[in-house]
């Protein structure tokens, strides 16, 4: 009888084994936005997607899972690759809202693969495809970042503010300590980049950081200017999509 009990506890426990390996495994998420002005102003330059120049306005970077501890999860389901089919009604809003500014100039399909097959498939347990890229869209439109910023006077204008001045306006806006990234102008000025923010697991909440990325910034940093979407598709493309 024990050994029939005992064999009993092993199925069991196999049968278990699946459902631990789908539950939740990450603590938060990062919500990371950039701001388009910054990345193109360096050696490197940009290019426009093919929908052409991107509205003047912060645009997703991503939404990763993370740990506590700071290391974080990447590439969980091989067998889960991107599908647009899924996100056929999101793409109009994803387009203004999560463009790619990597050269060369592109639909936007490989970042958006790129964020899904590395990040997106390490939530898969709270969200699917379609929730994971609708996630950040409405979270970008709760967090009106740039509004934020020039709200406290922070204006893109390729003028130099105090970092901790940045950090308090939107810790103001939101209740939450941002973390704030910063890369280098062709000048080599520190100038305002990416902006996290943490989300619970839900994928709907801004949180307290548990952990702020690390710092890349000065203590006074430029905010430069990034003019708005052209209409002029007249350009010949090599023009249109290269700053």
């Amino acid at each position: 009888m024990k050994s029939n009990y005992s064999i009993l506890i092993q199925i069991f426990v196999i049968q278990l084994v699946p459902v631990l390996c789908v539950s939740q495994d990450f603590d938060f998420f990062y919500f990371v936005q950039l701001w388009p002005g910054s990345f193109c102003d360096t050696k490197q330059s940009c290019c426009y997607p093919k929908t052409g120049k991107p509205e003047s306005d912060f645009s997703i970077h991503g939404l990763w899972p993370n740990y506590k501890d700071g290391s974080y999860p990447s590439n969980c389901d091989p067998d889960s690759g991107f599908d647009l089919s899924e996100i056929s009604d999101l793409t109009t809003r994803m387009q203004g809202s999560w463009p790619s500014l990597a050269c060369p100039s592109s639909d936007n399909m490989k970042f958006w693969s790129h964020e899904w097959n590395k990040h997106g498939t390490c939530s898969e347990s709270v969200l699917n495809q379609h929730e994971y890229f609708e996630a950040a869209l409405n979270l970008q439109k709760k967090v009106d970042l740039l509004q934020i910023l020039k709200s406290a006077g922070i204006q893109p204008n390729g003028r130099f503010y105090s970092l901790k001045s940045i950090e308090e306006a939107i810790e103001e806006a939101t209740g939450h300590t941002p973390g704030i990234q910063c890369n280098v102008d062709r000048s080599g000025n520190s100038q305002l980049y990416q902006i996290y923010q943490c989300v619970d697991v839900s994928g709907s909440n801004i949180i307290e950081c548990p952990v702020l990325p690390r710092r890349s910034c000065k203590s006074t940093i430029e905010f430069p200017s990034f003019r708005g979407q052209t209409t002029d598709l007249s350009l010949p493309l090599a023009f249109a999509d290269i700053v």
